[in-house]
């Protein structure tokens, strides 16, 4: 057993190690080449609101717990600590579009990173997190700014043309296939969700007599390709048992289409918020449930006493 820990909690920071050198040229490209619209200032500023949050609540955590904190150590050691924040802050920062108010991207960044010190939920003997961060921090400021959007999905091959509309998607799928089937092991959920958006498009033409292909089209696009192999797989708040993956990225994908037929936009955020936020309750439910049971008093049965 400690060998299979040691193994994941390596097989973990390889992954985030990874995902984090990813979506850091990611942006570079996007704002140097492909075409991102928003200024360099955007990831700075949440990269800085991402670092600092994130330290901040693990030194609380450390002090209330009387424990060294995590990035305490050697220069490697800090780096490694932030990979989850660093992920976090450029993701937001490359899929929120705020015009010049920056201070909107601090907020999304901080909600991101501060929950998941707060929004936890019990499991066995101590807590996880159960929302997606990044995802998360999008939701929130969404519905609390309605001026805020998402950057136009057309900025990631908005400079690019001929064989270089092909490329870039294609690296895409090839590095997020390999980092998934590799590291967080969520191929069985990709295929659920990937499926499931499929049926659901279907249905939704079926029986609203909407244009099959414009429930295709999202599929095509690269911010499709980046939600599916770099947000909706984020292994700290999807299952791990490969059936468990399976009915997560099928509920989102039929989320989705609930949200599309609603006519509510930004289906993918939303949806993928909601089943986080039902896997939490059922991860409380299954703790109410155990400590009703570790505490229900046991009442002997009465002896009858018959006639002599």
């Amino acid at each position: 057993m400690v060998i299979d820990s040691n193994w994941d909690r390596t097989n973990r920071l390889a992954g985030l190690r990874r995902f984090a050198v990813a979506i850091s040229l990611l942006n570079i490209l996007g704002h140097t080449i492909l075409g991102f619209e928003q200024s360099w200032a955007q990831p700075l500023v949440a990269l800085v609101t991402a670092y600092s949050l994130e330290i901040l609540l693990e030194w609380v955590d450390a002090w209330v717990n009387q424990r060294t904190p995590g990035f305490v150590g050697s220069f490697g050691q800090l780096v490694d600590f932030l990979l989850s924040a660093h992920i976090t802050g450029l993701a937001i920062a490359m899929l929120l579009y705020a015009n010049d108010r920056l201070l909107l991207i601090a907020f999304a960044t901080a909600v991101a990173i501060g929950s998941k010190a707060i929004v936890r939920a019990p499991v066995g003997n101590s807590t996880r997190h159960f929302l997606n961060p990044s995802n998360l921090g999008i939701t929130i400021t969404l519905l609390l700014f309605p001026w805020v959007g998402i950057a136009p999905p057309y900025q990631f091959t908005e400079n690019l043309s001929g064989i270089g509309d092909w490329i870039l998607p294609g690296l895409l799928i090839v590095s997020g296939t390999f980092l998934n089937a590799r590291f967080t092991h969520r191929l069985p959920l990709i295929a659920a969700w990937l499926g499931g958006f499929a049926v659901q498009a279907l249905l939704r033409s079926l029986v609203f007599g909407m244009p099959i292909v414009a429930g295709f089209v999202p599929m095509t696009g690269v911010a499709f390709l980046l939600f599916t192999f770099y947000m909706v797989t984020d292994p700290g708040t999807t299952p791990s048992k490969p059936l468990n993956q399976v009915i997560f990225g099928a509920s989102v994908a039929a989320v989705y289409g609930l949200l599309m037929v609603s006519h509510i936009v930004f289906g993918f955020f939303f949806a993928l918020t909601l089943v986080c936020t039902l896997r939490g309750l059922v991860f409380y439910a299954q703790a109410l449930a155990t400590n009703m049971a570790r505490t229900k008093v046991l009442v002997p049965a009465s002896t009858v006493v018959g006639e002599v």
